[in-house]
């Protein structure tokens, strides 16, 4: 099966990987064929049941992403991972597979990316979005947003609001992401600060219990379409460091 399996390294707890599928280039039947090998039956009916077929490719690849990144850090075949899901959506490794133990994960996907973000003992959110797919209305800040940002939104030059709207968005959703409750944190309840290029700085409303100091982001100019954020828990290990993302390696049929 091409050496899926071939544990490359024990992922550092003081670093976060990026992996990213750009799923344009990954077309070739007989690769796929073999991707649909490695999913359940679950993941296999689920992707039947996407409408689309963009949606159906998406789904294929970011799952055998995911199972064959993990296998580079645990001693676990593809075709074994387990994954559980909360009651919010947010999946994490099934807890039988103590190979895995420690091993933290969190996917996002947009208009033909799909990036994957790995730990070791600390909470992770990604997010990823194509900042000119689709239309943005800046009012949507003024509904969602906390009021300093969407505040400080206004005050851009025309020109600049498309890309701060998703420097907050991708920031927000990594946050919450990270939490792992989704959107019962309420995104007016929390705030990014990003008066400074190379500082980005949180204020939480004390009623969500969290501190702002638990957390570590970064955001990752991808391509010029694609924009990244990534949360991560500030845990025993201390502050993490981010590497340069690196491309997920299909191996060719």
């Amino acid at each position: 099966m091409h050496g899926w399996h071939a544990i490359v390294e024990q992922i550092d707890p003081s670093q976060i990987h990026l992996w990213l599928a750009y799923l344009g280039e990954i077309t070739d039947p007989r690769l796929l064929a073999e991707y649909r090998s490695l999913l359940s039956e679950e993941e296999l009916e689920k992707q039947a049941r996407f409408h689309f077929e963009r949606d159906r490719h998406r789904y294929l690849v970011t799952r055998a992403m995911v199972r064959t990144v993990l296998s580079k850090y645990a001693d676990v075949e593809p075709t074994q991972w387990r994954f559980d899901v909360n009651p919010y959506g947010k999946p994490s490794i099934a807890p039988e597979l103590r190979a895995a133990r420690g091993i933290e994960f969190n996917v996002s996907h947009t208009e033909g990316l799909v990036v994957l973000g790995v730990a070791r003992q600390r909470a992770i959110g990604v997010d990823v979005e194509h900042v000119f797919a689709r239309h943005i209305d800046i009012a949507v800040a003024d509904r969602w947003f906390a009021r300093k940002e969407a505040a400080a939104l206004r005050e851009l030059p025309a020109e600049q609001q498309r890309r701060a709207f998703f420097d907050y968005w991708t920031l927000k959703e990594s946050y919450i992401k990270a939490r792992g409750a989704g959107l019962s944190i309420p995104l007016d309840r929390f705030a990014f600060i990003l008066e400074q290029a190379s500082r980005i700085r949180l204020t939480i409303d004390p009623g969500l219990r969290d501190r702002p100091e638990r957390w570590s982001f970064w955001q990752v100019q991808l391509a010029p379409d694609h924009l990244a954020a990534v949360c991560a828990e500030v845990a025993g290990a201390g502050t993490p460091t981010l590497p340069p993302p690196r491309r997920w390696e299909h191996p060719s049929v």
